[in-house]
């Protein structure tokens, strides 16, 4: 084992094999965790949210926090009754975008997709900044170098996560549960030692007076209807992650809808629960916050500079003053908890961008999973699109929340609107009157949650475009276009690569010995027929089985084309695709040592920049590991796109030598591989 593999398992862990990915499903109490760390966390700076903005009305607009509060609970509520229903109805992990793709268009779909992607990078912005800014209580040299720090986290999240879901969701669930008895446990003494023991509880930012933005003074009108609206907008930042099991529903445990079902309504409960239980406490106790440069604190009627901390950071020393450690264990499990709530988005982004890759959205390599059974490439882009954004905003957690929410309310909005199509749809087929109900219940609940979200939606829009939400929307749009650009780029390759039983045959003239296929296309026999014509002594196909499913499709396409020629399928139980091609082909050498083999690989050659990252990044790796093997050849089969026929044309129209002595055969190599299963020629096959 060489230093760079025996450090990267020491880092990942060891590898998975495909048929091992049932020891990767999750039990309830994992899930919750991994899903709703994101939900459950929210409490700890939607609160603040709400306060900040509030303050901008003076000590008049602090009054309005609870009513507020009771809203979003409300909202939450049917939200996750209604995201039950479609973890019932599309229990295969699409989740939002799945419901709005088949009920109601493919760009619905898109849409919903771009702003989830959109939102979950804002997640992990958010809650890493957030936590961040909690661990300032009691660590105040943070202060500066906030956007380095939260860097290093998600550094450190992103490693977690390539090791797998379940050993990440292990090692956070320790934390989550923490802070949730640790939040509950204050909430509760809080009120014990107000309400029974009549201890007169006061924050310490309780003494202090606040004069508010002269815009809202006075506190009336469309002024007063405004504010509210954009405070209730913050605040709704608690329901974020809410739609992360709806997207989930396959690492779950059988039965999988009903686990996910159930871990949807916990988290509802104790996400609301613990909601309302902060801000009554921070209304009994007169916590204060102020929004730096609107609003600001004065004492005796003079202006006074104030440290400020969290929410939950001065509930937790007003109630535990006479018990510091309870004190220190509220703020360190807050801050823990903000920074794995980070999870949530690097659970669900993966998953998303997985399904986008094998619809043709992205890139098909985040279709993929790594050694770990993880998504890792979707893992490092959300990392790498995170770590962007905290540098840019330094960490801060009032400029990110701008960008916040808008998202997630465009997907839940799209969400209960195929739901409804959804129940619509099954009704009018439906006989079974003990069904009917049923679907006729969760129609009501879906329609109710549909003008929720609509509702907060607008508000949404309204209160915060100038204040940040447009960046947002323009980031959806922007993913939104480049996302139909790469299925439009993809289709258009598959239409010219094509090929079907009857179409021409040319035989090139040029040896060969083994041709690598992952699929029956114009490249592939193209290259088949270019190996024919050399008339190797033995010539046979290979292809490397990563899906079943995909090759046992690919084993009826060979049948039926007829190409003459034995396709050996190698198995390959980590899904790794150069090894075991490797490993073949130096084991052929290396039984007969005077031979020479010849690995033909076909690749497209386009002609624009942008389309390089979506093509032979296989072959790339597969001649690059074949480059040190002795006695290998490797013969690159090129087919021309029509963009690389316009782009040659054009260079040698440029420059008429540019094409002159340029070859393709080159001698390459390297090693590993799996046991083998042969599929013989069609009888009638010819060898050309």
């Amino acid at each position: 084992m060489s230093v760079t593999t025996g450090l990267r398992r020491l880092v990942l862990g060891r590898r998975l094999a495909s048929d091992q990915l049932q020891e990767t499903l999750l039990p309830k109490r994992i899930a919750l965790p991994i899903f709703g760390s994101d939900a459950l966390s929210s409490v700890a700076y939607a609160p603040d949210e709400i306060l900040l903005t509030l303050s901008l009305a003076g000590m008049a607009g602090f009054a309005f926090s609870w009513e507020i509060g009771v809203l979003v609970a409300v909202v939450m509520t049917i939200v996750v009754l209604s995201y039950r229903q479609t973890v019932h109805a599309y229990p295969s992990g699409g989740g939002a975008y799945e419901v709005a793709t088949v009920n109601l268009g493919p760009n619905a779909g898109l849409t919903v997709a771009s702003a989830l992607l959109v939102d979950y990078v804002l997640t992990v912005a958010v809650s890493v900044s957030s936590g961040v800014q909690n661990a300032k209580s009691a660590l105040p040299w943070l202060t500066g170098r906030e956007g380095l720090v939260a860097m290093v986290v998600i550094i450190i999240l992103m490693a977690l996560n390539i090791r797998g879901v379940r050993e990440s969701g292990t090692l956070f669930a320790f934390p989550t549960y923490a802070f949730i008895i640790g939040v509950i446990v204050m909430i509760a003494w809080g009120l014990i030692q107000i309400e029974v023991l009549g201890r007169p509880l006061q924050a310490d930012s309780a003494q202090y007076q606040v004069v508010g933005d002269p815009r809202y003074d006075p506190f009336v009108g469309i002024a007063m209807v405004a504010l509210l609206a954009r405070a209730f907008s913050s605040g709704s930042a608690a329901l974020t992650g809410v739609e992360a099991i709806s997207n989930g529903v396959p690492a779950f445990r059988k039965p999988k809808s009903r686990n996910a079902a159930t871990t949807l309504a916990m988290l509802g409960g104790v996400s609301i629960t613990m909601l309302l239980g902060i801000i009554a406490l921070a209304n009994l106790t007169g916590v204060r916050m102020i929004e730096d440069g609107a609003s600001y604190f004065t004492k005796d009627g003079q202006p006074v500079q104030v440290v400020e901390r969290t929410v939950i950071g001065q509930l937790a020393e007003t109630v535990f003053a006479d018990f510091r450690p309870g004190f220190y264990f509220v703020v360190i499990v807050t801050m823990v908890v903000l920074f794995l709530a980070a999870n949530t988005a690097f659970s669900g982004f993966p998953v998303l961008g997985s399904i986008l890759g094998r619809d043709g959205f992205l890139p098909r390599q985040l279709h993929t999973r790594g050694d770990r059974l993880a998504y890792s490439n979707g893992i490092i882009m959300l990392a790498v699109a995170a770590i962007v954004l905290v540098l840019i905003f330094n960490a801060d957690v009032t400029k990110l929340i701008q960008l916040y929410v808008v998202g997630v309310f465009v997907s839940f909005t799209l969400s209960q609107t195929g739901m409804i199509r959804h129940w619509t749809r099954h009704l009018k087929n439906e006989t079974d009157p003990t069904k009917r109900p049923a679907m006729q219940r969760s129609r009501i609940i879906n329609g109710i949650g549909v003008v929720c979200t609509a509702a907060v939606l607008i508000i949404v829009l309204i209160s915060k475009f100038t204040h940040g939400a447009w960046a947002a929307l323009l980031a959806m749009a922007i993913l939104f276009g480049v996302m139909k650009l790469i299925k439009l780029h993809y289709v258009t390759v598959a239409r010219e690569t094509a090929w079907r039983p009857g179409d021409d045959r040319v035989l090139p003239s040029r040896v060969h010995a083994v041709v690598v296929v992952s699929k029956v296309t114009h490249p592939v026999v193209q290259a088949i027929m270019y190996a024919k014509a050399s008339r190797p002594s033995t010539l046979e196909a290979i292809t490397v089985e990563v899906d079943a499913e995909e090759t046992q499709k690919l084993l009826l396409h060979w049948k039926s084309a007829d190409l003459g020629l034995p396709l050996r399928v190698i198995a390959s139980p980590y899904r790794e695709v150069t090894g075991p091609i490797v490993k073949y082909v130096t084991t052929i050498q290396r039984s007969s040592p005077r031979d020479v083999v010849c690995v033909y690989i076909p690749e497209i050659v386009v002609g624009h920049w942008w389309e390089q990252p979506l093509h032979n990044q296989t072959g790339l790796l597969l001649r690059t590991r074949l480059h040190f093997a002795k006695g290998v050849m490797v013969t690159s089969v090129p087919y021309l796109l029509r963009s690389a026929s316009v782009a040659k044309d054009r260079i040698a129209r440029e420059n008429p030598l540019a094409f002159r002595g340029i070859g393709t055969t080159q001698m390459q190599s390297d090693s590993q591989g799996d046991p083998t299963t042969v599929i013989p020629p069609s009888p009638k096959g010819n060898n050309g």
